[in-house]
């Protein structure tokens, strides 16, 4: 499936302190003011090597993002 994925500004908020990735519907989904839109991908992969472009921290959430969480 494809959807559209956003990554947090705010590292802050989750236990390792990265840029979690999170796709549409996710329940951990920042708000809009803390959220970047990384574009429409048909994988996690593909959106979590977008968002290390900007965050090179960055992780997919345990949640939406199961496959790309390390963690």
């Amino acid at each position: 499936m494809i959807y559209n994925y956003y990554v947090n500004l705010d590292s802050t908020r989750n236990p390792n302190h990265n840029h979690e990735v999170h796709k549409d519907g996710c329940i951990r989904m920042p708000s809009t003011e803390k959220r970047m839109y990384l574009g429409i991908f048909g994988r996690c992969e593909d959106a979590l090597t977008a968002a290390k472009r900007i965050y090179p921290d960055a992780d997919g959430c345990g949640i939406c993002c199961p496959r790309c969480h390390r963690g």
